[in-house]
């Protein structure tokens, strides 16, 4: 108990000294898993719409293989994009080993499988009736979209909410494919990994804290803008 509260008395020290090097680590947390959540996003609400406005073989199985991967460890698609890019991968020419990018493509590919299944447990949630007027009044398959997209965006928010936490929460991808070098990859994450390592669970609590509080003003905002 008493570690958790000097790790809290930590934290609010680095916070209000405006620590460089916390505020590094702070951004680039930041950077990576917005970066990681928006492109996800731009990818995976189009395509949510592709799977639930089209009846195809295999559309059931398609979306509980999604919900499926829900639950894939981070270690895993750490594990998957190291070989992907590693210098005997088939990408490993692009040099992407141990930098930001290849960190945001694999936080990308985490949280797509979250973003992609409730995005389309969103659109199933509209009502039908909704979608029929709009049809019948003309609109294209388009505006049919963007309508169900906006009669779903608090649910659809819910969807980009949950995959932004799942990606600045993971430590696998950041620790396996990032590797946690000072100054250049390394994320609160993998930062409470080597404090903890080392003995310093106060400054691993403190971390644990900033991070909590990075996550809160970030869901604070899309919340706000959800209600605008």
């Amino acid at each position: 108990m008493d570690a958790i509260w000097q790790g809290l008395i930590k934290a609010l020290q680095l916070i209000i000294s405006l620590d460089p090097e916390v505020l590094e680590i702070s951004g680039r947390s930041l950077r990576i898993s917005v970066t990681s959540t928006l492109l996800a996003s731009l990818i995976c609400l189009p395509l949510a719409s592709l799977v639930h406005f089209n009846n195809f073989p295999g559309k059931r199985v398609l979306v509980n293989l999604t919900q499926t991967f829900y639950s894939i460890p981070t270690v895993a698609v750490g594990l998957f994009v190291f070989v992907l890019f590693s210098r005997a991968g088939p990408l490993g020419g692009l040099n992407l080993l141990f930098t930001p990018t290849v960190m945001v493509i694999g936080q990308m590919l985490l949280i797509t499988p979250v973003l992609l299944g409730l995005t389309i447990s969103a659109l199933s949630g509209v009502d039908r009736p909704i979608i029929d007027t709009a049809r019948s009044l003309g609109a294209t398959g388009f505006q049919t979209t963007l309508l169900v997209l906006k009669e779903a965006r608090f649910a659809v928010t819910a969807a980009v909410i949950m995959g932004f936490g799942r990606a600045i929460s993971e430590v696998g991808i950041a620790l396996i494919v990032g590797g946690n070098i000072r100054g250049f990859t390394r994320v609160i994450t993998s930062a409470i990994s080597l404090e903890t390592s080392k003995g310093d669970l106060e400054l691993a609590i403190a971390l644990g804290i900033i991070l909590m509080f990075a996550a809160l003003v970030v869901n604070i905002l899309l919340n706000m803008q959800q209600q605008r």
